[in-house]
Formats: C-alpha cells, sequence, structure tokens
C-alpha cells in the first residue's frame, strides 16, 4: 500500500502493508470513503505517523477510535484542531496535567505540540464514519495498531505507555515491561475520571523515568 507516512515509520510496517488482512482493510476503507462521511480526511489517516518518526517515540497514549465528530479528529488520540472546543475527555487530561504538574491549562487542544516531542497518541482504530462512534471497529484495524505497539515495544527501550480504560489495559500482553514503563489508570472520560484518573500523576511519572534513562522530558 502506497500511503504518506514516514520513511521510518514505513520500512518497519510495509510486512503488515503486505499481508492479506490489510488488502481487506484498504478495500473496506476505500468503500466507506466513496459512499459514506468518513474521519479523518482520508490524507491524514496516518497523520501521527507522518509527523512522528519510529525512532523519536518517547511516549505512547492508547485510543479506541476517532472521535465521530467532523472537525474534531485529524489523526491524532485525544487531540483537536485549533480553535475547535476542547472535548470533556481532553478537558480532564488537563486538569490532571495542572494538578500534577502545576503547569497552566491549555486554551487549545491541539496536541501536535505533544507529538513534536515524541508523544505518540494512537487510536486503535483510525477511521470511522461521521456521528458513528465504533462503526470501523474489527474491520482490522485493531491488528495492525497492535503490530504497531509490539514494534514500539520490541524494537525501542525507555518508552512510557499510557493506558487508560480497560480496552487500552488490554494491551499490556504487547508490551514487554522489562524494558518499558506502563502507567495504567481509568479512562478520563467524565463517566470514569473520577475513580482512579484524577490523581494518578502520569506526566510527572513519565517525565521522572525518562529522565532517570537520560531522556528529555517531555513539556506537557
Amino acid at each position: 500500500m502506497n500511503v504518506r507516512i514516514e520513511d521510518s515509520w514505513k520500512q518497519r510496517l510495509q510486512e503488515e502493508f503486505d499481508k492479506p488482512y490489510f488488502a481487506e482493510l484498504v478495500r473496506f476503507v476505500k468503500h466507506e470513503y466513496s459512499t459514506q462521511h468518513i474521519l479523518p480526511p482520508a490524507k491524514n489517516i496516518f497523520y501521527l505517523f507522518d509527523v512522528c518518526p519510529f525512532d523519536k517515540v518517547k511516549v505512547v497514549i492508547i485510543g479506541q477510535d476517532p472521535y465521530p465528530t467532523p472537525g474534531q479528529y485529524y489523526g491524532v488520540c485525544f487531540s483537536v484542531p485549533e480553535g475547535v472546543v476542547i472535548p470533556p475527555s481532553l478537558e480532564n487530561i488537563f486538569r490532571e496535567i495542572h494538578n500534577d504538574l502545576g503547569t497552566p491549562v491549555p486554551q487549545s487542544g491541539n496536541l501536535d505540540r505533544w507529538v513534536e516531542q515524541g508523544v505518540f497518541s494512537m487510536n486503535a482504530v483510525l477511521t470511522v464514519r461521521a456521528y458513528q462512534s465504533g462503526s470501523h471497529r474489527n474491520r482490522g484495524w485493531e491488528t495492525f495498531t497492535d503490530a504497531v505497539i509490539k514494534k514500539l515495544s520490541d524494537e525501542r527501550e525507555h518508552l512510557v505507555f499510557m493506558l487508560w480504560g480497560s480496552y487500552a489495559k488490554a494491551k499490556i500482553p504487547l508490551i514487554d515491561s522489562s524494558r518499558h514503563l506502563i502507567l495504567t489508570a481509568t479512562h478520563p472520560s467524565p463517566r470514569s475520571a473520577d475513580y482512579g484518573f484524577f490523581g494518578c500523576r502520569h506526566f510527572s511519572k513519565a517525565n521522572e523515568y525518562l529522565r532517570s534513562n537520560g531522556i528529555e522530558e517531555i513539556k506537557w
């Protein structure tokens, strides 16, 4: 498959692109884009991979699937474009960062500033029908993104994996805990943030771990 994706990722993921499941996924996604309103815009499906090279990744955040509201999702999990209202889960993430590190709450929900520092915030499913949450689950994306997680675990060292909620925690078997730091909490959504996300201090813990391994910390 010929996608716009940074070379370090393309080389490592070519074997996934060449597998039968991915060919089937491509057929499904192309048909959906031609017949339905699909998010993100097609050119942004692999946006995160294109702007955050494999060797630059420091922190991995795993989400489930994209925001289904048009105008919100552009390829980075939890992030929204500049000027778009900050969604509730991201509001809670900012609140926890403020409580954890004392930094001001950002006015913008665009997380490209994190991505540029090596925060790889990836949904397990990379496309969705507008207004239909979960509509592209179990079509092959999860197989692909599981391979991405395993590739990061196997070929990198001293990464921080932030796994929020039961769906993300289910990815733990893909990660070598002897090589990386795994941080778990409830999901930051308003339904669950009070039950373990607030107070998790993942952001200071991540920075402490990075510093202890000689890696520049993230300016959250």
